[in-house]
């Protein structure tokens, strides 16, 4: 699809549902009806950065501000291995206390005992720091560069730079890791035009993950009582990138979930195949509040595993097997 195609399916008064339809078959084609589970361990909430949209920046006061253990972190990973998960995802804010040297004695530890296939997303670091992270054991990484509109992202990330966030991640397709990327969509100021910009965008850097969340303004941030984004235009955002991409991995997010109680599998229907259920501690998820209202955060991990398989079961799908490494190099056929 170009770029005026793309726009033209973004637009409201544009039925989606031929587009739907097109992206589940790119899906089952290209990637299978296996759903890969990856559990989120949230290690830290702690951030140097001010970005205008997220709830846990450094500017925001009420946040309360916490920092897993190792041994936190290795009980969370123990827990993946028991709910028969593949792979663990690891995300903070940017920590100066949990830098790249301090997360490799983790990665060891948990790459050692488990043998989980281990994916990163601790935001921008140097080129030899990525090199260091992968060589202790991580096998992806993601690092959303959350709107391709420069003026945008300038107005988002005001203490972010543009061409260093994409710098970072031909760094980390460097360093041997299978990359993510992904954007929000719905943010103020934001057009159909860059959002089509982005889809092109996730082809031409060859992502092998993308994720795609609506944006949901937070109160505590300087987006407060911005519109937000809608689960139409995140669901569109999921379809075509389906369709332009063929075979990355696609998740359903949470904020699809936060949205519309049917808002996971509704984008499982429409082309994506991962979901990224929380194993970090309960009593500190309600802490990790990127946007408020977030789903499943008094959840058990063993419960959150239970809902995944009867989501799964009503859609007629099933957990994928294997770690769900990148499809990219993956022969045809």
């Amino acid at each position: 699809m170009n770029k005026k195609e793309l726009i033209d399916a973004l637009s409201p008064g544009t039925d989606p549902a031929p587009f739907f339809a097109l992206a589940d078959k790119v899906r089952r084609d290209n990637v299978g009806d296996g759903v890969h589970v990856r559990g989120l361990i949230e290690f830290s909430n702690t951030c140097r950065r001010n970005c205008r949209y997220c709830g846990i920046r450094a500017g925001n006061p009420k946040v309360r501000r916490y920092r897993l253990t190792k041994e936190e972190i290795l009980a969370c990973a123990r827990t993946a291995v028991s709910l028969n998960y593949r792979t663990v995802v690891m995300q903070s804010g940017e920590d100066p206390a949990w830098s790249p040297r301090d997360v490799i004695p983790v990665l060891e530890a948990v790459k050692k005992e488990t043998g989980l296939a281990i994916t990163l997303s601790i935001g921008e670091h140097s080129r030899e720091e990525y090199k260091a992270l992968r060589a202790a054991g991580a096998d992806r990484f993601l690092l959303r560069f959350e709107t391709s509109d420069r003026e945008l992202f300038k107005a988002l990330k005001p203490d972010s730079d543009y061409d260093r966030r994409f710098a970072c991640l031909a760094w980390l397709k460097e360093a041997g890791f299978q990359v993510g990327s992904g954007v929000m969509a719905g943010l103020p100021g934001q057009t159909l035009e860059s959002l089509a910009d982005d889809i092109l965008l996730f082809k031409k850097l060859d992502l092998d993950m993308v994720g795609i969340g609506p944006f949901i303004p937070n109160p505590d941030t300087p987006l407060a009582g911005s519109a937000g984004g809608t689960l139409d235009l995140g669901l569109r955002m999921v379809a075509l990138t389906r369709i332009v991409t063929v075979n990355t991995h696609i998740p359903a997010t949470t904020a699809m979930g936060t949205l519309h109680p049917q808002g996971r599998q509704r984008a499982l229907q429409c082309g994506a195949n991962v979901l990224m259920p929380n194993i970090s501690p309960v009593e500190h998820r309600v802490d990790y509040s990127l946007y408020p209202g977030k789903i499943c955060v008094s959840d058990a991990a063993d419960k959150c595993a239970g809902c995944v398989d009867a989501m799964l079961k009503s859609l007629g799908r099933t957990r994928a097997e294997g770690y769900g490494h990148s499809l990219k190099n993956a022969p045809k056929g």
